[in-house]
């Protein structure tokens, strides 16, 4: 069983993640130019990522925050180097993590 996530590890994580991403040549994004699909496909990468690590609360969209466990609480952000943004819909987040 994997140990629980806990805010240390998810930004250890994020940070790892980023590393990998950042040397990786993903060819399923390749011409993609819809900003909400690619931060959807990261979005969801990152979430497999962590759940081969971890335990977790799953959130989505629907529930109003993606990292929605009590000592998490935590919405996941993917923006753009390009144009970096910072706002989030989910007021339930006591924290964003950009990715």
């Amino acid at each position: 069983m994997n140990p629980n996530l806990t805010i240390e590890s998810l930004k250890k994580s994020a940070k790892e993640f980023c590393d990998i991403e950042s040397k990786y040549a993903n060819q399923d994004l390749y011409g993609v130019t819809d900003g909400k699909a690619v931060g959807t496909y990261i979005e969801h990468k990152f979430k497999k990522y962590l759940e081969d690590r971890y335990t977790y609360e799953n959130g989505s969209s629907a529930k109003g925050i993606d990292l929605p466990g009590v000592n998490i609480q935590t919405d996941i952000k993917v923006t753009s180097k390009k144009q970096p943004q910072s706002s989030s819909p989910f007021k339930d987040a006591k924290q964003k993590y950009l990715v």
